[in-house]
């Protein structure tokens, strides 16, 4: 692995660092008090990404998609990661399962999707469901040459702006060694299709702006041209899409760690108490040096797990760790950041208390930190209990 940057990827690190800086963070004060983006608001993100040519930036040149590579990608995303993940989102990063879209999906799914004139959510998460994929209960009846998809997802984030989701469904079910397990099947739903309703999520504490959605259907009828990839072979699309997706929230939590880190930097180098800044007391210094260096661990962490995957290799454990340590980091550092700030440090005059509040759904979302450690216990011990 190169540890130095070529002169392509600083571009992207400029560049998108620099859009974040003068397009976005002037915007995030209205979300967070509104916790609403105007759509004007995100069509102008859109058409801005767009000029740039930055938009669709994981999905391959062939399709319309930018074609980086998993490095270069976490480098766009740690970058998006300091800003409001309400106005990132307009960036338009397409889930990468739609390159499962086959025959006539591709134009009506895929190239509209990396184009960005359809934007696409994923809906898999249940009430009674969350890191236990095989326990969904939403079902997918075959009948005749269609399929009755009936059930609830909840937890889907941004599909208030989505114009299809990719919906994951029980869709049968096959005897194991170890008891029944479901078959899963994913389906491309469109917004409006009978039987399919978007309804507004919950109120959440975290990255106000960045909708959670509750999707019911009710005998939603799928002619069988509308499943994505095989028919039950959804578990593997999932599995596939999870890797990529912890990738994203560990870099994005290490590039919203170094604005917090910047800003505490920045105040103990000019805040001054008792004479002196506040940066010459011990109890600050140190505080500033745990957070460099668990920032600084945390990136290491995450480019090598997806210079891991640019060489083809399984980074399945790398992946994890990268998703537990880098979204842990984010809760001490913000936590920190703010200790230095002091009082100041909690009210709305800064971003601080904001990024603090965000960094506790990073341990949950996209694999819980309970999970992470499961994953990487699980790679350490099977070699040697002989594949068990």
């Amino acid at each position: 692995m190169h540890f130095g940057l070529t002169d392509e990827q600083t571009l992207i690190v400029d560049t998108v660092r620099g859009f974040c800086e003068t397009e976005l963070y002037p915007l995030e004060a209205e979300v967070e008090r509104s916790g609403e983006v105007v759509p004007e608001i995100g069509r102008e993100i859109m058409a801005k990404v767009k000029a740039l040519g930055f938009y669709a930036p994981n999905l391959p040149v062939e399709v319309g998609g930018g074609g980086l590579n998993n490095v270069e990608f976490t480098l766009l995303e740690r970058e998006l990661g300091r800003a409001s993940l309400a106005l990132t989102v307009f960036w338009g990063r397409p889930s990468g399962i739609l390159m499962g879209c086959q025959g006539e999906q591709r134009e009506r799914y895929l190239i509209p999707a990396a184009k960005g004139d359809r934007f696409d959510a994923l809906a898999m998460t249940e009430p009674d469901a969350g890191s236990d994929v095989r326990g969904m209960k939403t079902t997918a009846r075959q009948d005749g040459t269609a399929r009755d998809l009936n059930g609830t997802k909840h937890f889907i984030s941004y599909a208030d702006l989505a114009d299809f989701v990719i919906v994951f469904a029980a869709s049968g079910e096959e005897a194991t060694s170890s008891g029944p397990k479901k078959k899963i099947t994913a389906f491309l739903v469109d917004r409006g299709t009978p039987g399919f309703e978007i309804k507004r999520g919950y109120s959440s504490v975290s990255h106000r702006g960045y909708h959670n959605c509750i999707l019911t259907f009710d005998d939603c009828r799928l002619p069988m041209g509308q499943v994505l990839g095989e028919p039950h072979r959804g578990f593997d699309l999932a599995n596939e899409w999870l890797g990529a997706t912890r990738i994203t929230v560990a870099t994005m939590c290490v590039g919203r760690a170094r604005r917090a880190f910047d800003l505490a930097l920045d105040y103990a180098a000019t805040r001054k108490q008792f004479g002196q800044t506040i940066g010459k007391f011990q109890g600050v210094s140190f505080k500033l040096a745990d957070m460099i260096t668990e920032i600084d661990a945390a990136d290491w962490l995450t480019l090598a797990a997806a210079w891991k995957l640019d060489q083809g290799e399984d980074a399945t454990r790398e992946i994890a760790s990268a998703k537990v340590y880098a979204s842990e980091m984010l809760a001490r550092v913000t936590d920190q950041a703010i200790q230095v700030y002091g009082g100041m440090g909690l009210m709305d005059d800064l971003p601080l208390a904001r990024f603090w509040r965000d960094a506790r759904v990073e341990r949950i979302w996209d694999g819980t930190s309970e999970i992470q450690r499961h994953i990487i216990s699980r790679s350490l011990l099977r070699p040697l209990e002989g594949g068990r």
